[in-house]
């Protein structure tokens, strides 16, 4: 009887069924990656290189001498639309004749309206092209007495000191008289598309160190490779052409 005990006991003992160990768990699912930014597009109205076929005047500042006429108008296509200037030369000259000369030329083709701030004024009138720049930094003019008074639409050239006028101009947002007895002579006045010079970007504001817009040594050095770069939002004159 012991003997058939043992028997079943041994039978039942190997009749177990084995117990397979727990799969491990599945590695944890990492959340998807949020999507990448849309690239910003690449900017193709805007020239980094100074065209084939330019104008003389735009390396050779003597060949940009001439007068002139008493009263002419001036379209600034912009990216963000267009406005008309209307210059007086008898208001300012030496002046009239510079931008004039400027216009003809092309010169303010592909420029960057580089220094916009709110309530003030907006400054334009370094070239895009370093080796343009290199061209103009010299090409001084004597300054004209103020006649005009640098009301809201008036367009002046901007100056580093006295019969220091080259290339840069600015056209007032607001009634900015203060600058009359410092030397600034306008030249002419915006008299359509106001609200397009009002509309222009100036989140960027003035320059260093004042605010975050574009340095001038590196503007004149760099041309638009560097604003493109680096201010993205910057608005620009496509061209400007005198009207006929």
């Amino acid at each position: 009887m012991r003997a058939i005990l043992l028997a079943l006991f041994f039978i039942a003992a190997c009749s177990e069924p084995e117990v397979e160990p727990a799969p491990p768990p599945p590695p944890p699912v990492a959340p998807p990656a949020p999507p990448a930014p849309a690239p910003k597009p690449v900017r193709t109205d805007i020239l980094t290189a100074l065209p084939a076929g330019h104008h003389p005047a735009l390396l050779d500042p003597s060949k940009a001498t001439a007068t002139a006429p008493e009263k002419f108008q001036v379209t600034f296509t912009t990216t963000k639309g267009p406005f008309v200037v209307e210059v007086t030369r008898a208001w300012s000259p030496l002046g009239a004749d510079r931008f004039y000369n400027l216009v003809q030329a092309g010169y303010f083709d592909s420029v960057g309206m580089f220094r916009n701030v709110k309530g003030f004024m907006v400054q334009f009138g370094i070239s895009g092209f370093p080796e343009v720049n290199a061209a103009w930094s010299e090409a001084k003019i004597t300054d004209d007495p103020v006649t005009q008074s640098n009301t809201r639409g008036m367009i002046t050239f901007a100056t580093s000191g006295k019969d220091t006028r080259t290339t840069q101009v600015f056209i007032n947002h607001k009634n900015n008289t203060n600058l009359d007895a410092m030397g600034f002579s306008p030249f002419g006045t915006v008299v359509s598309g106001m609200d397009i010079v009002d509309a222009l970007y100036s989140g960027y504001g003035d320059g260093p160190p004042r605010g975050r817009g574009p340095n001038q040594g590196k503007l004149q050095a760099q041309g638009n490779t560097y604003l493109l770069a680096q201010f993205p939002e910057l608005d620009y004159v496509l061209h400007a052409r005198i009207v006929e």
